[in-house]
Protein backbone atom coordinates (compact mmCIF):
# COMPACT_ATOMS: atom_id res chain seq x y z
CA UNK A 1 0.00 0.00 0.00
CA UNK A 2 1.34 3.44 -0.93
CA UNK A 3 2.02 6.02 1.74
CA UNK A 4 -1.21 7.83 2.58
CA UNK A 5 -1.25 11.58 2.97
CA UNK A 6 -2.39 13.08 6.23
CA UNK A 7 -6.17 13.62 6.06
CA UNK A 8 -5.87 17.16 7.43
CA UNK A 9 -3.32 17.93 4.71
CA UNK A 10 -5.68 16.52 2.06
CA UNK A 11 -8.38 19.02 3.08
CA UNK A 12 -5.91 21.83 3.75
CA UNK A 13 -6.77 22.08 7.45
CA UNK A 14 -5.06 22.25 10.80
CA UNK A 15 -5.76 19.63 13.47
CA UNK A 16 -7.79 22.13 15.48
CA UNK A 17 -10.32 22.58 12.64
CA UNK A 18 -13.96 22.72 13.72
CA UNK A 19 -16.75 20.55 12.30
CA UNK A 20 -18.00 23.45 10.18
CA UNK A 21 -14.49 24.20 8.87
CA UNK A 22 -14.04 20.53 7.90
CA UNK A 23 -17.33 20.52 6.00
CA UNK A 24 -16.53 23.82 4.26
CA UNK A 25 -13.04 22.65 3.27
CA UNK A 26 -14.42 19.39 1.89
CA UNK A 27 -16.95 21.17 -0.30
CA UNK A 28 -14.33 23.52 -1.67
CA UNK A 29 -11.89 20.69 -2.43
CA UNK A 30 -14.63 18.44 -3.84
CA UNK A 31 -15.89 21.10 -6.24
CA UNK A 32 -12.35 22.00 -7.29
CA UNK A 33 -11.23 18.39 -7.92
CA UNK A 34 -14.46 16.76 -9.14
CA UNK A 35 -13.80 14.65 -12.29
CA UNK A 36 -16.76 16.29 -14.09
CA UNK A 37 -15.18 19.70 -13.55
CA UNK A 38 -11.73 18.45 -14.69
CA UNK A 39 -12.50 16.19 -17.70
CA UNK A 40 -8.91 16.29 -19.03
CA UNK A 41 -7.19 15.71 -15.70
CA UNK A 42 -6.45 12.00 -15.20
CA UNK A 43 -5.51 12.53 -11.57
CA UNK A 44 -8.79 14.23 -10.63
CA UNK A 45 -10.60 10.97 -9.83
CA UNK A 46 -7.82 9.78 -7.50
CA UNK A 47 -7.73 13.16 -5.72
CA UNK A 48 -11.52 13.14 -5.40
CA UNK A 49 -11.45 9.66 -3.80
CA UNK A 50 -8.73 10.81 -1.42
CA UNK A 51 -10.79 13.87 -0.46
CA UNK A 52 -13.88 11.70 0.16
CA UNK A 53 -11.91 9.29 2.33
CA UNK A 54 -10.47 12.16 4.38
CA UNK A 55 -13.91 13.69 4.90
CA UNK A 56 -15.46 10.34 5.83
CA UNK A 57 -13.03 10.07 8.74
CA UNK A 58 -12.77 13.70 9.89
CA UNK A 59 -16.54 14.35 9.74
CA UNK A 60 -17.22 11.46 12.12
CA UNK A 61 -16.38 12.40 15.71
CA UNK A 62 -15.45 8.87 16.74
CA UNK A 63 -13.31 8.13 13.69
CA UNK A 64 -11.66 11.53 14.00
CA UNK A 65 -10.76 10.78 17.61
CA UNK A 66 -9.17 7.46 16.65
CA UNK A 67 -7.34 9.09 13.74
CA UNK A 68 -6.02 11.92 15.91
CA UNK A 69 -4.72 9.35 18.41
CA UNK A 70 -3.37 6.60 16.16
CA UNK A 71 -3.24 8.09 12.64
CA UNK A 72 -4.27 5.90 9.70
CA UNK A 73 -3.83 2.77 11.81
CA UNK A 74 -6.69 3.87 14.04
CA UNK A 75 -9.24 3.84 11.22
CA UNK A 76 -7.86 1.22 8.81
CA UNK A 77 -7.01 -2.24 10.14
CA UNK A 78 -5.08 -3.05 6.96
CA UNK A 79 -2.87 0.02 7.06
CA UNK A 80 0.82 -0.90 7.34
CA UNK A 81 -0.16 -4.41 8.49
CA UNK A 82 2.74 -6.69 9.27
CA UNK A 83 2.83 -10.47 9.08
CA UNK A 84 3.09 -10.94 12.83
CA UNK A 85 0.04 -11.82 14.88
CA UNK A 86 1.53 -13.13 18.12
CA UNK A 87 -0.78 -12.62 21.04
CA UNK A 88 -3.13 -10.62 18.79
CA UNK A 89 -0.67 -7.72 18.92
CA UNK A 90 1.75 -6.08 16.50
CA UNK A 91 -0.66 -3.66 14.82
CA UNK A 92 1.29 -1.04 12.94
CA UNK A 93 4.03 -1.07 15.58
CA UNK A 94 1.54 -0.65 18.46
CA UNK A 95 0.10 -3.21 20.84
CA UNK A 96 -3.61 -3.59 20.18
CA UNK A 97 -5.85 -6.11 21.84
CA UNK A 98 -7.89 -7.89 19.17
CA UNK A 99 -11.10 -7.13 21.03
CA UNK A 100 -10.27 -3.41 21.18
CA UNK A 101 -9.51 -3.36 17.47
CA UNK A 102 -12.61 -5.40 16.68
CA UNK A 103 -14.69 -2.97 18.68
CA UNK A 104 -13.12 0.07 17.01
CA UNK A 105 -14.15 -1.18 13.59
CA UNK A 106 -17.78 -1.25 14.67
CA UNK A 107 -17.68 1.95 16.65
CA UNK A 108 -18.07 0.09 19.97
CA UNK A 109 -15.92 0.32 23.03
CA UNK A 110 -14.19 -2.56 24.73
CA UNK A 111 -14.96 -3.64 28.24
CA UNK A 112 -16.71 -6.41 30.02
CA UNK A 113 -20.20 -4.98 29.63
CA UNK A 114 -20.36 -5.82 25.92
CA UNK A 115 -20.89 -9.39 24.71
CA UNK A 116 -18.64 -9.72 21.70
CA UNK A 117 -20.49 -12.82 20.51
CA UNK A 118 -23.75 -10.89 20.17
CA UNK A 119 -24.79 -9.76 16.66
CA UNK A 120 -23.75 -6.17 16.04
CA UNK A 121 -24.82 -3.85 13.27
CA UNK A 122 -22.04 -2.58 11.05
CA UNK A 123 -20.67 0.92 11.14
CA UNK A 124 -22.53 3.61 9.23
CA UNK A 125 -20.43 5.56 6.81
CA UNK A 126 -20.82 8.99 5.26
CA UNK A 127 -19.87 10.39 1.87
CA UNK A 128 -20.57 13.47 -0.21
CA UNK A 129 -21.56 13.57 -3.85
CA UNK A 130 -21.20 16.59 -6.13
CA UNK A 131 -23.82 16.96 -8.87
CA UNK A 132 -24.64 19.62 -11.43
CA UNK A 133 -27.68 21.88 -11.20
CA UNK A 134 -29.42 19.90 -13.97
CA UNK A 135 -28.58 16.52 -12.39
CA UNK A 136 -30.19 17.67 -9.16
CA UNK A 137 -33.24 18.98 -11.00
CA UNK A 138 -33.93 15.89 -13.11
CA UNK A 139 -32.23 13.14 -11.08
CA UNK A 140 -29.37 10.90 -12.18
CA UNK A 141 -27.36 7.81 -11.37
CA UNK A 142 -23.82 8.42 -10.14
CA UNK A 143 -20.98 6.38 -8.71
CA UNK A 144 -19.19 7.27 -5.50
CA UNK A 145 -16.05 5.80 -3.95
CA UNK A 146 -16.34 4.72 -0.32
CA UNK A 147 -14.16 2.82 2.11
CA UNK A 148 -16.03 0.25 4.19
CA UNK A 149 -15.49 -2.91 6.22
CA UNK A 150 -16.41 -6.17 4.43
CA UNK A 151 -16.03 -9.87 5.08
CA UNK A 152 -12.60 -11.26 4.21
CA UNK A 153 -12.65 -13.23 0.93
CA UNK A 154 -9.61 -15.35 1.79
CA UNK A 155 -11.08 -16.89 4.95
CA UNK A 156 -14.78 -16.27 4.17
CA UNK A 157 -15.09 -14.33 7.40
CA UNK A 158 -13.88 -17.10 9.73
CA UNK A 159 -10.57 -15.39 10.54
CA UNK A 160 -8.75 -18.73 10.11
CA UNK A 161 -6.01 -19.59 7.66
CA UNK A 162 -7.18 -21.74 4.76
CA UNK A 163 -7.47 -25.39 5.78
CA UNK A 164 -7.66 -24.63 9.51
CA UNK A 165 -10.48 -24.05 11.96
CA UNK A 166 -10.86 -22.21 15.23
CA UNK A 167 -10.90 -24.06 18.54
CA UNK A 168 -13.83 -23.57 20.87
CA UNK A 169 -12.47 -21.86 23.93
CA UNK A 170 -12.06 -24.48 26.69
CA UNK A 171 -12.25 -21.81 29.38
CA UNK A 172 -15.72 -20.48 28.56
CA UNK A 173 -17.01 -23.35 26.35
CA UNK A 174 -17.58 -20.91 23.52
CA UNK A 175 -19.78 -18.50 25.46
CA UNK A 176 -17.22 -15.70 25.56
CA UNK A 177 -17.94 -15.04 29.23
CA UNK A 178 -17.01 -16.70 32.50
CA UNK A 179 -18.83 -16.66 35.79
CA UNK A 180 -17.01 -16.07 39.06
CA UNK A 181 -18.34 -16.51 42.60
CA UNK A 182 -17.07 -14.69 45.65
CA UNK A 183 -18.11 -15.20 49.23
CA UNK A 184 -18.83 -11.95 51.07
CA UNK A 185 -20.39 -11.02 54.45
CA UNK A 186 -23.63 -10.54 52.53
CA UNK A 187 -23.54 -13.98 50.97
CA UNK A 188 -22.16 -15.43 47.75
CA UNK A 189 -21.87 -12.80 44.99
CA UNK A 190 -21.80 -13.94 41.37
CA UNK A 191 -20.41 -11.90 38.48
CA UNK A 192 -20.05 -12.52 34.77
CA UNK A 193 -16.99 -11.18 33.00
CA UNK A 194 -15.35 -11.45 29.61
CA UNK A 195 -13.35 -14.64 29.17
CA UNK A 196 -9.67 -13.71 29.52
CA UNK A 197 -8.46 -16.64 27.42
CA UNK A 198 -10.37 -15.83 24.19
CA UNK A 199 -10.98 -12.10 24.84
CA UNK A 200 -14.72 -12.72 24.73
CA UNK A 201 -14.84 -14.25 21.25
CA UNK A 202 -15.67 -17.76 22.39
CA UNK A 203 -13.04 -19.26 20.12
CA UNK A 204 -9.29 -19.35 19.74
CA UNK A 205 -7.65 -18.96 16.34
CA UNK A 206 -4.29 -20.67 16.34
CA UNK A 207 -3.49 -19.96 12.68
CA UNK A 208 -5.09 -16.64 11.71
CA UNK A 209 -5.76 -15.59 8.13
CA UNK A 210 -2.80 -13.52 6.92
CA UNK A 211 -5.04 -11.09 5.02
CA UNK A 212 -7.40 -10.08 7.83
CA UNK A 213 -5.17 -11.25 10.71
CA UNK A 214 -7.96 -13.22 12.32
CA UNK A 215 -10.62 -10.50 12.27
CA UNK A 216 -12.60 -12.03 9.42
CA UNK A 217 -13.05 -8.48 8.18
CA UNK A 218 -11.05 -6.16 5.94
CA UNK A 219 -11.42 -2.55 4.86
CA UNK A 220 -11.98 -2.09 1.12
CA UNK A 221 -12.51 0.71 -1.39
CA UNK A 222 -15.75 0.28 -3.33
CA UNK A 223 -17.56 2.14 -6.09
CA UNK A 224 -21.27 2.29 -5.25
CA UNK A 225 -24.07 3.46 -7.54
CA UNK A 226 -26.30 6.16 -6.09
CA UNK A 227 -29.71 6.99 -7.52
CA UNK A 228 -30.07 10.74 -7.06
CA UNK A 229 -33.80 11.61 -7.04
CA UNK A 230 -35.14 14.48 -9.14
CA UNK A 231 -35.55 17.63 -7.09
CA UNK A 232 -32.89 16.99 -4.47
CA UNK A 233 -31.37 20.18 -3.08
CA UNK A 234 -27.93 21.22 -1.90
CA UNK A 235 -27.09 19.80 1.54
CA UNK A 236 -29.77 17.09 1.56
CA UNK A 237 -28.77 13.50 2.41
CA UNK A 238 -29.66 10.20 0.74
CA UNK A 239 -29.85 7.18 3.07
CA UNK A 240 -28.77 3.85 1.54
CA UNK A 241 -29.71 0.98 3.84
CA UNK A 242 -27.19 -1.83 4.17
CA UNK A 243 -24.48 -0.13 2.10
CA UNK A 244 -22.29 0.69 5.08
CA UNK A 245 -19.78 -1.60 6.78
CA UNK A 246 -20.48 -5.28 7.38
CA UNK A 247 -21.94 -6.34 10.70
CA UNK A 248 -20.31 -8.71 13.21
CA UNK A 249 -21.53 -12.10 14.38
CA UNK A 250 -24.38 -12.16 11.89
CA UNK A 251 -25.41 -8.56 12.53
CA UNK A 252 -26.82 -6.54 9.62
CA UNK A 253 -24.68 -4.15 7.62
CA UNK A 254 -24.65 -0.46 8.50
CA UNK A 255 -26.07 2.28 6.30
CA UNK A 256 -24.47 4.72 3.90
CA UNK A 257 -25.42 8.40 4.11
CA UNK A 258 -24.66 10.44 0.99
CA UNK A 259 -24.87 14.23 1.34
CA UNK A 260 -25.45 16.09 -1.92
CA UNK A 261 -23.54 19.19 -3.01
CA UNK A 262 -25.12 20.98 -5.98
CA UNK A 263 -22.84 23.06 -8.19
CA UNK A 264 -23.94 26.64 -8.91
CA UNK A 265 -25.42 27.33 -12.34
CA UNK A 266 -24.22 30.10 -14.62
CA UNK A 267 -27.79 31.22 -15.45
CA UNK A 268 -30.31 29.79 -12.98
CA UNK A 269 -30.79 30.22 -9.26
CA UNK A 270 -32.97 28.02 -7.09
CA UNK A 271 -35.14 28.46 -4.01
CA UNK A 272 -36.98 25.26 -3.10
CA UNK A 273 -38.82 24.19 -6.25
CA UNK A 274 -38.70 27.67 -7.81
CA UNK A 275 -36.13 28.68 -10.43
CA UNK A 276 -35.10 32.30 -11.03
CA UNK A 277 -33.45 33.83 -14.07
CA UNK A 278 -32.68 37.41 -15.15
CA UNK A 279 -33.27 38.43 -18.79
CA UNK A 280 -31.71 41.59 -20.28
CA UNK A 281 -33.83 43.49 -22.81
CA UNK A 282 -33.16 46.63 -24.79
CA UNK A 283 -34.89 49.96 -24.20
CA UNK A 284 -36.76 49.53 -27.49
CA UNK A 285 -37.94 45.99 -26.63
CA UNK A 286 -39.22 47.16 -23.27
CA UNK A 287 -40.96 50.20 -24.74
CA UNK A 288 -42.59 48.51 -27.76
CA UNK A 289 -42.94 44.96 -26.44
CA UNK A 290 -41.13 41.97 -27.90
CA UNK A 291 -41.00 38.21 -28.17
CA UNK A 292 -38.11 36.88 -26.12
CA UNK A 293 -36.29 33.58 -26.01
CA UNK A 294 -36.15 32.58 -22.36
CA UNK A 295 -33.79 29.81 -21.15
CA UNK A 296 -35.41 27.12 -19.00
CA UNK A 297 -34.24 23.74 -17.69
CA UNK A 298 -36.15 22.16 -20.59
CA UNK A 299 -34.57 24.42 -23.23
CA UNK A 300 -35.46 27.83 -24.63
CA UNK A 301 -39.10 28.93 -24.81
CA UNK A 302 -40.69 31.97 -26.43
CA UNK A 303 -42.35 34.56 -24.23
CA UNK A 304 -43.93 37.86 -25.27
CA UNK A 305 -43.51 40.88 -23.03
CA UNK A 306 -46.04 43.72 -23.42
CA UNK A 307 -45.12 47.25 -24.45
CA UNK A 308 -44.09 49.50 -21.61
CA UNK A 309 -42.47 46.72 -19.60
CA UNK A 310 -40.49 48.21 -16.72
CA UNK A 311 -37.14 46.98 -15.44
CA UNK A 312 -37.59 44.61 -12.50
CA UNK A 313 -40.89 43.25 -13.84
CA UNK A 314 -41.25 39.54 -13.01
CA UNK A 315 -43.04 37.00 -15.21
CA UNK A 316 -43.97 33.46 -14.22
CA UNK A 317 -43.53 30.33 -16.32
CA UNK A 318 -45.67 27.68 -14.68
CA UNK A 319 -44.27 24.16 -14.37
CA UNK A 320 -40.76 25.13 -15.51
CA UNK A 321 -39.15 24.88 -12.09
CA UNK A 322 -37.81 21.96 -10.02
CA UNK A 323 -39.52 18.61 -9.44
CA UNK A 324 -41.17 18.36 -6.03
CA UNK A 325 -39.00 15.84 -4.17
CA UNK A 326 -41.79 14.56 -1.93
CA UNK A 327 -44.76 14.98 -4.24
CA UNK A 328 -45.90 15.33 -7.83
CA UNK A 329 -45.49 18.23 -10.18
CA UNK A 330 -42.86 20.89 -10.67
CA UNK A 331 -42.40 24.38 -9.33
CA UNK A 332 -42.43 27.54 -11.45
CA UNK A 333 -39.75 29.63 -13.09
CA UNK A 334 -39.66 33.36 -12.40
CA UNK A 335 -38.19 35.64 -15.06
CA UNK A 336 -37.00 39.12 -14.06
CA UNK A 337 -36.69 41.68 -16.86
CA UNK A 338 -33.72 44.03 -16.70
CA UNK A 339 -33.82 46.96 -19.14
CA UNK A 340 -30.32 47.68 -20.44
CA UNK A 341 -29.58 51.38 -20.96
CA UNK A 342 -27.55 51.90 -24.16
CA UNK A 343 -24.02 53.32 -23.87
CA UNK A 344 -21.67 55.00 -26.32
CA UNK A 345 -24.42 56.72 -28.33
CA UNK A 346 -23.49 58.71 -31.40
CA UNK A 347 -24.42 62.39 -31.71
CA UNK A 348 -27.22 61.51 -34.10
CA UNK A 349 -28.67 58.90 -31.71
CA UNK A 350 -28.52 61.37 -28.83
CA UNK A 351 -30.36 63.96 -30.89
CA UNK A 352 -33.09 61.45 -31.76
CA UNK A 353 -33.51 60.57 -28.08
CA UNK A 354 -33.74 64.23 -27.12
CA UNK A 355 -36.45 64.73 -29.74
CA UNK A 356 -38.26 61.68 -28.38
CA UNK A 357 -37.91 62.90 -24.78
CA UNK A 358 -39.49 66.22 -25.66
CA UNK A 359 -42.66 64.37 -26.72
CA UNK A 360 -42.95 62.26 -23.57
CA UNK A 361 -44.19 63.78 -20.29
CA UNK A 362 -41.96 63.33 -17.26
CA UNK A 363 -43.18 60.94 -14.56
CA UNK A 364 -45.11 62.57 -11.69
CA UNK A 365 -43.08 63.87 -8.74
CA UNK A 366 -44.69 61.27 -6.44
CA UNK A 367 -43.49 58.48 -8.71
CA UNK A 368 -40.00 60.03 -8.78
CA UNK A 369 -39.86 59.92 -4.98
CA UNK A 370 -40.88 56.28 -4.89
CA UNK A 371 -38.18 55.35 -7.33
CA UNK A 372 -35.64 57.35 -5.34
CA UNK A 373 -36.49 55.34 -2.19
CA UNK A 374 -35.68 52.13 -3.98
Amino acid sequence: MGEKRDFYEVLGLGKDASEEEIKKAFRQQAKKNHPDVNPGDKGAEARFKEINEAYEVLSDAEKKSRYDQFGHAGVDPNFNAGSGFGGFGGFGGMDFDLGDLFGSIFGGGGGNSRNRNAPRKGERIRAELVVTFEEAAFGCEKEIAVTRVEGCDDCEGTGCKEGTTAEKCPECSGRGTVTAQQRTPFGVMQSTTECPKCSGRGKIIHQPCTKCRGLGLVRRNRNIKVNVPAGIDDGQTISMRGQGSAGANGGEAGDLYVTITVLRHAVFERDGTAVYVDIPVSFVQAALGAELEVPTLDGKVKYSIPEGTQTGTVFRLRGKGIQNLRGSGRGDQFVTVNVVVPMGLSAEQKELLLQFASTVPEPPAEQKKKRKKK
